[in-house]
């Protein structure tokens, strides 16, 4: 592990916001703002970053993840809630739903969700509360008319997704697996094919939300760690990143310049002694980057109003 020259500079602020399980962490660059979401309590958080307003937008369901829209309203997104994919207004409510492909799986939810280099929107589904033995979560995209396509199942918690900064190659985490995988993904076809083992992580780390920089590295939260760990596309560790939070659960590159890297965090099924331990899990964390900048997300682009 490379640490003599660390591209990971000094804590810059801590968002208090206490949730309970923050994930989802979004840059968007036209607001100047970060959001967030904490999948328990069914919120989307906001805080831009010039005058420090942080607002919630509270959802009707539980949410995994979810994308802002190209040529569409601010305030309206897409959204993985746990049951299925919706375009959701933040501001009066409205919700359509695009679909529900797993909800008669009882004890599955949607998860971890990020749009491609194309604006297609992904997201994967979790095994949340066991009923069978063959249980088992996916991973889906939605296309530009909002239709969804199933990849592949076999995944217990989906989880880390994100695209090399071409598009060509995407990275996918099976948390419960401690398995980082990649995949070539071709852009024209959305076919994906040569499935390799990325990283591993430790027996008490759990690979969970990613993203990439410029320069193609993987940058991903490892719950239960403390850490956020930078991969070389080799699957190299290169930088770790101590935080003082249990578990760290998703990573953005973004502010103004974007060189801040933004970790969301959790505070459920912490022990109290874990809580008095460490108060400020379920903040976000804003840490200066030194030669390091990320990558805008694509906003999905859907031909659907």
């Amino acid at each position: 592990m490379k640490n003599s020259t660390s591209c990971i500079g000094k804590l810059i602020h801590v968002i208090a916001s206490q949730n309970q399980l923050g994930e989802n962490a979004l840059w968007h660059p036209q607001q100047r703002a970060i959001y967030w979401i904490d999948i328990m309590a069914g919120d989307i958080h906001k805080y831009t970053v010039d005058d420090q307003a942080h607002q919630q937008y509270h959802l009707p369901y539980r949410i995994g993840s979810f994308a802002f829209l190209a040529h569409q309203d601010t305030y309206q997104v897409i959204v993985a809630f746990e049951q299925g994919f919706a375009l959701y207004h933040l501001e009066t409510h409205a919700i359509t739903w695009l679909s529900q492909p797993e909800v008669t799986q009882l004890g599955n939810r949607f998860n971890d969700g990020r749009t491609d280099r194309g604006g297609h929107f992904w997201a994967g589904t979790m095994v949340e509360t066991r009923h069978t033995p063959q249980q088992q979560g996916s991973l889906y995209r939605i296309d530009q008319y909002g239709q969804p396509h199933k990849y592949f199942s076999d995944i217990m918690i989906s989880n880390g997704l994100c695209w090399s900064p071409d598009g060509n190659i995407m990275y996918h985490a099976d948390s419960e697996r401690h398995s980082i995988y990649q995949y070539h993904y071709c852009q024209q076809s959305h076919t994906l094919s040569q499935k390799r083992l990325f990283a591993e992580t430790e027996n008490h780390a759990f690979p969970d939300g990613s993203t990439v920089d410029t320069d193609g590295f993987i940058w991903n939260a490892q719950w239960g760690d403390h850490s956020v760990v930078r991969y070389n596309p080799d699957g190299e560790i290169v930088e770790k990143l101590v935080i003082p939070a249990v578990q760290p659960s998703s990573v953005a590159i973004g502010g103004p310049n974007l060189d801040w890297l933004i970790v969301t965090t959790s505070r459920i099924t912490l022990s109290p002694q874990q809580l008095a331990d460490y108060p400020l899990s379920g903040n976000v964390f804003i840490y200066q980057l030194h030669n390091v900048t990320g990558i805008v997300d694509t906003q999905c682009d859907l031909l659907t109003p």
